[in-house]
């Protein structure tokens, strides 16, 4: 016959372990601004997006995860905006690389991943 130990109760002054509510980005999260197709383009800094749809994204491969980053850096309106001008895809990879160098990130990194 095994007994369980009963839970120890969590002190009233503590009611949680973490507040991921305080932490800060320990980086300035300035967005990267771009010129294409006669027009200014502006992502949001990838630490700043939110990384639940880029993990959807990225389980589809790395084009669609770049695709994926491309949209939630620019927000729904101005994706439907970039869809309309189209982009080459020799041109895709330089804006990755150049967005990624921007947000102080290594190739290959991925934004959870961050040095800083």
């Amino acid at each position: 016959m095994t007994t369980q130990k009963k839970a120890a109760r969590r002190p009233d002054d503590k009611p949680f372990d973490f507040n991921l509510d305080a932490v800060q980005s320990e980086v300035e999260l300035t967005p990267f601004v771009f010129q294409y197709s006669g027009r200014r383009w502006e992502f949001a800094h990838l630490q700043a997006l939110d990384i639940m749809p880029l993990m959807t994204a990225a389980q589809l491969g790395d084009a669609a995860a770049m695709v994926g980053a491309f949209r939630q850096a620019l927000g729904e309106d101005e994706w439907a905006e970039f869809q309309k001008v189209g982009l080459p895809q020799y041109k895709v990879e330089k804006l990755f690389e150049a967005y990624h160098a921007h947000c102080g990130m290594k190739p290959g990194e991925s934004a959870a991943s961050s040095d800083s």
